[in-house]
């Protein structure tokens, strides 16, 4: 899942993005209201945090905005403001959620999450293909009965082939969904990550196929049964 974080502190912003890209998002930042207003309208978020309090244009009038052209990014305003009328006011311009400032940021993940999960009603909880089981709340994924370790963006990446399974995914695609704008186009990033998932999987005897299309990119498939699989 790709997050926009949004706040002129960048000590702050540099602490939450790296918190959350541990939690296995991929994570845009920006540090004022008209460079995060350029992301928005460019890229296809599945959550933003939000500082209300920003340099150049106020979070309060990129949300206003954002829900005026009928853009409905789940999105979580952080605030140092604890007044009532505040909170009332940043959930009146469209906020799906808040948090007043300083805040836990186990806290802040929890509560991201949970945004991300309320982002569509078709956001299965589980994801299945093969034997294989994805649980998207406990970040856990299972062939059988038996754990897959897997690091965060392993498991980001996981994630977003089996919700494209059956369709051929492009390298780009998957800078854009599952990494963030840090990372080169011709970086072999992807590459690196997909073979290390696909030897995983095949130690985990999960019946499912993660091929190269060359020139294209992977598609991820079931199989009927554990024979040798050709990459």
């Amino acid at each position: 899942m790709k997050l926009l974080v949004v706040d002129d502190d960048r000590m702050l912003l540099a602490l939450i993005r790296q918190s959350l890209v541990e939690d296995g998002f991929a994570v845009d930042i920006a540090s004022d209201g008209e460079q995060a207003e350029a992301l928005v309208f460019i890229n296809d978020y599945d959550g933003i945090v939000l500082d209300l309090v920003l340099p150049r244009k106020s979070g309060l009038q990129l949300l206003q905005q954002m829900r005026r052209e009928g853009r409905t990014t789940p999105t979580l305003v952080l605030t140092g403001r604890r007044s009532k009328q505040d909170v009332v006011r940043g959930l009146d311009f469209g906020a799906d959620d808040y948090l007043t400032k300083p805040f836990d940021l186990d806290e802040l993940k929890a509560r991201v999450r949970a945004l991300v999960r309320r982002g569509g009603a078709s956001r299965a909880e589980q994801l299945a293909i093969g034997g294989l089981i994805l649980d998207r709340r406990r970040r856990q994924a299972n062939v059988g009965l038996t754990p897959l370790r897997m690091t965060p963006k392993e498991f980001a990446l996981l994630e977003y082939l089996i919700t494209r399974s059956n369709e051929v995914v492009t390298r780009t695609e998957l800078l854009d969904k599952v990494w963030d704008l840090h990372f080169d186009p011709g970086s072999n990033v992807v590459d690196v990550h997909i073979a290390r998932l696909r030897a995983k999987l095949r130690q985990a005897h999960a019946r499912v196929h993660l091929g190269t299309i060359r020139g294209m990119g992977f598609i991820l498939t079931a199989r009927e049964s554990e024979d040798q699989e050709s990459a």
